[in-house]
């Protein structure tokens, strides 16, 4: 499984999830800085990848017949890096696991 981490998102969440082994990489690594939301969502069908995003769109474009990407859903409201980078590692198990299962959303609390 391999994840793009989206705009609204630091660029340290896509380092931390890699330095955990996990391939992620962040929209402005993969030159998509500037992309709106479906050049994103098409970037991700694409190559397969899993977005994770705090963008409430992406919700919409993931439970759509016919979709194929799956969205980590982010939704701790504005906070601090450590908090965020705590929180994924506190419930990445669960949110592998429902990509897993097929979840087409999860969502981040």
């Amino acid at each position: 499984m391999r994840f793009l981490v989206d705009n609204q998102l630091p660029r340290a969440l896509a380092r931390f999830l890699a330095g955990r082994g996990i391939q992620c990489e962040h929209v402005v690594e993969a030159g998509l800085g500037e992309a709106s939301d479906v050049g994103i969502w098409r970037y991700a069908a694409e190559h397969a990848l899993v977005l994770i995003s705090k963008d409430e769109d992406f919700l919409y474009l993931a439970t759509q017949p016919g979709a194929t990407v799956q969205v980590v859903w982010v939704r701790l409201g504005n906070c601090r890096k450590r908090e965020l980078l705590a929180a994924f590692d506190r419930l990445w198990p669960r949110i592998q696991q429902c990509l897993e299962a097929g979840d087409r959303v999860v969502e981040v609390r």
